[in-house]
């Protein structure tokens, strides 16, 4: 079992880290999103994943990865607010766009394991995941709308996963919906009680190491390219460009600010 830790450098072949632990036993990689109370990404640590997903996406002893908060209160609340405000969300955007970029082509299957709140862009690392298993009490929701802007990774990922009307039930009301109602519209694969839920994630990925390595990862590559990979990635660069956007207007902002500040928004429609 190896920890990976501390602060977000190389040493010797191991990465460091501040804010995510990698633990890699036997086949299996896990990531931990190590931010309590409830594992809000910030800048730092979307830098963080990436370098993690690039080191893990080369390394040959790993041939399936677990995505999971730490705790068991939420998987992600999503990204920090503040990396939202000014010229900070210039740069967060580009390295959450990336994040999606680097699992889409890791060239190993990539596993959700939601164990509590999956909110914002928590909910959208959870559904970009080739696969997702959820707690009971797990939440899942995309509340930007209710803040003034965009959830970009959604607007591609929900529409090829629940179709137009259900996207944007959820992309335009932000209201959350239980794991259960996430698993019958398609967003999650299994729904098991919460004391049952790593037992479950890691019986599920040790099916997976039972297969051909090389066959997992062509089929998944064939699956991604007969889903129009291209068309995403296109798909996914126009969201973010428009997600940009939207929170740079005012209303984008008003609705950062008000969340910080503990207030309901002001509306300028501009």
């Amino acid at each position: 079992m190896i920890w990976l830790k501390i602060d977000n450098v190389f040493r010797g072949d191991a990465l460091e880290f501040q804010n995510i632990i990698i633990e890699k036993k036997e086949g299996i990689a896990k990531l931990f999103i190590n931010r309590p109370p409830v594992n809000v990404i910030d800048y730092q640590t979307l830098l963080e994943i990436n370098a993690a997903l690039e080191a893990l996406g080369k390394d040959d002893e790993v041939k399936v990865l677990l995505i999971r908060g730490s705790g068991n209160r939420a998987f992600c609340a999503g990204v920090e607010v503040k990396d939202h405000l000014g010229e900070k969300m210039l740069r967060m955007m580009k390295e959450f766009d990336k994040m999606f970029r680097l699992l889409r082509s890791l060239g190993k299957p990539t596993l959700a394991v939601v164990n509590g709140i999956a909110l914002g862009g928590g909910c959208e690392l959870a559904v970009g995941c080739d696969m997702a298993i959820a707690s009971e009490k797990a939440e899942l929701g995309q509340p930007e709308i209710k803040l003034g802007g965009l959830a970009p990774a959604a607007v591609p990922l929900f529409q090829r996963m629940v179709g137009e009307k259900k996207a944007f039930e959820l992309i335009l009301l932000g209201e959350n919906i239980s794991a259960r109602e996430a698993e019958r519209i398609g967003l999650i694969n299994k729904v098991v009680a919460e004391e049952e839920l790593d037992k479950a994630a890691e019986e599920l990925a040790r099916k997976l190491l039972g297969k051909s390595s090389l066959s997992v990862k062509l089929v998944r590559e064939a699956f991604y390219q007969c889903a129009d990979a291209a068309e995403f990635a296109a798909a996914l660069q126009r969201a973010t460009e428009l997600g940009i956007k939207t929170w740079e207007t005012e209303d984008g902002q008003e609705g950062l600010k008000a969340f910080l500040e503990k207030r309901k928004p002001v509306w300028k429609n501009k």
